[in-house]
């Protein structure tokens, strides 16, 4: 037998189920999701939305730019590369041991720099698309 959230996964696009997150968290968690999805999106109109991994938000452009996973008491956005990213100003304030993602743990009650937030969404963008470019194969066309 299938749960709700099964069902639910099987017909639906990822921003319907990432709309379905949303409201079922009813509460901060919900707000704060919807608000950095409308960031994500302000950013970069031409944003991905997927839904991965079991019920975990992810915003992609050439690559996985960030994902909007919701704690009890954390909506966590981490980034893809974010050790590759400059945070001048100090966003990033989880997993900074690590040597690829970098995450920004948003509590209850914060408020988001958002100006600082869409430059950093913009600047994973800007990696993962010169990351593309830069690992495309030179074919040559020699005749066999």
């Amino acid at each position: 037998m299938k749960s709700d959230t099964q069902e639910r996964e099987a017909g639906a696009s990822p921003s319907q189920l990432i709309d379905a997150r949303i409201e079922e968290l009813s509460d901060w968690r919900g707000e704060m999701l919807a608000r950095v999805r409308s960031l994500i999106k302000q950013a970069d109109p031409e944003v991905i939305e997927e839904w991965k991994w079991r019920g975990v938000p992810v915003w992609s452009h050439a690559g996985i730019i960030c994902t909007g996973e919701t704690y009890k008491q954390v909506v966590k956005m981490t980034f893809a590369r974010g050790a590759s990213l400059e945070d001048p100003s100090g966003l990033f304030n989880s997993s900074l041991e690590g040597n690829t993602r970098r995450a920004i743990d948003l509590h209850e009650g914060d408020e988001i720099d958002e100006e600082a937030l869409k430059a950093l969404i913009r600047a994973a963008v800007a990696l993962n698309t010169s990351v593309r470019a830069a690992a495309r194969p030179v074919r040559s066309r020699r005749g066999a």
